[in-house]
């Protein structure tokens, strides 16, 4: 493993152990458990590997393999806010770490992704790898809700991305081969196992060659925009509301919503569509899957990369290219942007049958239309996986 060669050069000894979180795939669920909803979603075989040894004088020293500045800080004195590189991520996991836990020892690492970064929950995936390092020098355990709301405490309220819970969920409670149903009002799942009447499948990621920051992007705006519309609703139906960011979708009724909508400016109003839309696609997609219908939990998905587009309004000019590509090809059960949709990958569920003319197809079209990409386009072929081990 490249982290592990890499982290022997750098310090002259073997590292002391290695952890690993897989990224992820949301088939259904995009762009709602920021409030509340329920998502579908899988571990994939791919992820973050962190090759780590403690540090005892307290300092936490890690490089990345894909950035080529070393960060440093301490345990103590963790910045108190963010410094704009890769490293805020594994800032604030230990700083929302140490808040619950008392820490002693630092921690020396090299990071590896097996992936292209973007739209594969890598930040999450990074965070939780390095939180289970931090956890195992410091003799700490965590159990699985508890590292799934650190993560999400450090990737909110250290670096600012306005995430919910699917990310780290996907990322720890999955299993191979089945689905994760989560809902995130009450943090209640269901591992849906693969049916023995399921046509067979893997996962295929279309990496569109461009990088991302969900910081960076319109992410957060559009889940301002979401509990704009959500604040407007609850006072048009004279419902009890409080402060803005205690607005809530999950907390409206749909029928609230079909009454009011058409008094809502048309970019809230998209935005609350995309949302009740694709919680009824998550609950159908649940019960398709249950069935051991991929066809048809194929379909819902592609009707969720409909809906990003056009309600969320998400996805560069590439990834949209690539999710109409995916539509026309034959042995693709169903597939959308995977991740925040501004830049990144797409994800599908493929018929194996097909994985050859799958690859060929796509990556044809796709560099048609976006030859300079040639060379950073890819194309990888990946299996379920299980959560990460903590």
């Amino acid at each position: 493993m490249l982290c592990e060669e890499r982290f022997s050069e750098i310090y002259q000894r073997d590292p002391e152990g290695i952890s690993f979180c897989p990224y992820r795939i949301c088939p259904i669920g995009a762009h709602s458990d920021h409030n509340l909803g329920k998502i579908t979603g899988l571990a994939i075989d791919k992820g973050i590997h962190i090759a780590y040894s403690a540090k005892h004088n307290g300092v936490v020293e890690m490089a990345s393999l894909q950035f080529p500045k070393r960060a440093q800080w301490h345990i103590a004195s963790v910045p108190k806010t963010r410094q704009g590189d890769w490293a805020d991520y594994l800032r604030g996991a230990t700083w929302a770490l140490a808040k619950n836990h008392p820490l002693e020892l630092g921690i020396c690492g090299v990071i590896e992704g097996s992936l292209p970064i973007g739209g594969l929950s890598s930040s999450a995936a990074v965070i939780l790898a390095f939180l289970s390092a931090l956890c195992r020098v410091n003799g700490l355990h965590l159990s699985s809700q508890e590292m799934i709301s650190t993560a999400l405490d450090a990737e909110l309220n250290y670096v600012g991305v306005s995430v919910g819970k699917l990310d780290q969920s996907c990322e720890v409670l999955s299993k191979k081969d089945h689905l994760l149903y989560l809902d995130t009002l009450d943090d209640s799942y269901e591992l849906i196992p693969v049916a023995p009447n399921m046509k067979p499948w893997r996962i295929a990621i279309f990496f569109s060659g461009l990088e991302h920051s969900l910081a960076g992007s319109k992410y957060n705006m559009r889940v301002d925009e979401l509990r704009a519309g959500v604040y407007a609703l609850q006072a048009f139906a004279g419902l009890g509301y409080g402060k803005f960011n205690e607005a809530n979708a999950r907390t409206v009724p749909y029928v609230v919503y079909q009454e009011y909508k058409d008094r809502l400016p048309k970019p809230w109003a998209k935005r609350c569509e995309h949302w009740y839309t694709e919680f009824l696609r998550v609950e159908a997609g649940a019960e398709a899957w249950r069935r051991g219908d991929i066809e048809t939990y194929g379909q819902l998905s592609f009707e969720s990369g409909w809906s990003s587009i056009h309600n969320w309004e998400s996805g560069a000019p590439e990834q949209i290219r690539l999710y109409e590509i995916m539509r026309e090809t034959k042995g693709i059960y169903g597939g959308r942007f995977s991740g925040a949709g501004f830049k990144g990958c797409c994800m599908a569920l493929i018929d194996p049958e097909y994985e050859e003319e799958i690859s060929r197809s796509v990556t044809k079209a796709y560099l048609k239309d976006f030859p300079h990409l040639e060379g950073k386009y890819s194309v990888h072929i990946c299996e379920s996986a299980d959560g990460a081990e903590l």
